[in-house]
């Protein structure tokens, strides 16, 4: 079966935008993988100084994201006291304020989601070759 990643340009660019490695038009993420809007929240987030699900999310994720090419943005200076304990106890705090009894497989959700998203991305970097400047 093939999917919208499936169908490229020319120039080898995705119907969506997304360049050959993966990477979307404006350099953040590529739409159309699991968890993509998750993490595009996150960033967005993240560059508006604002400590949602989403930022922390994609901070616990930062690591792997950076890796597979995505420009994850540090922690705003004034979130310090928030990444005291690490992003991940950060999120599950936020997930906990929101869900209550709930917290911990809204948490596991969200962390799942993330996975996914990551999973996702790197297939696509493999599937496709780098671009050469």
């Amino acid at each position: 079966m093939r999917t919208v990643l499936d169908e490229t340009a020319p120039d080898g660019t995705a119907p969506d935008g997304t360049a050959p490695d993966g990477t979307a038009p404006d350099g953040t993420v590529p739409d159309g993988l699991p968890g993509a809007e998750l993490v595009a929240k996150g960033l967005e987030a993240l560059h508006r100084g604002q400590p949602t699900l989403e930022a922390l999310l994609v901070l616990v994720g930062a690591p792997r994201l950076r890796w597979a090419g995505v420009d994850v943005p540090d922690a705003p200076k004034g979130w310090a006291e928030i990444l005291a304990n690490g992003p991940e106890l950060a999120l599950y705090g936020k997930v906990a304020a929101s869900y209550g009894r709930d917290a911990h497989s809204q948490y596991n959700a969200l962390i799942r989601r993330l996975v996914s998203f990551e999973r996702a991305l790197e297939q696509v970097r493999r599937r496709t070759p780098r671009r050469t400047p």
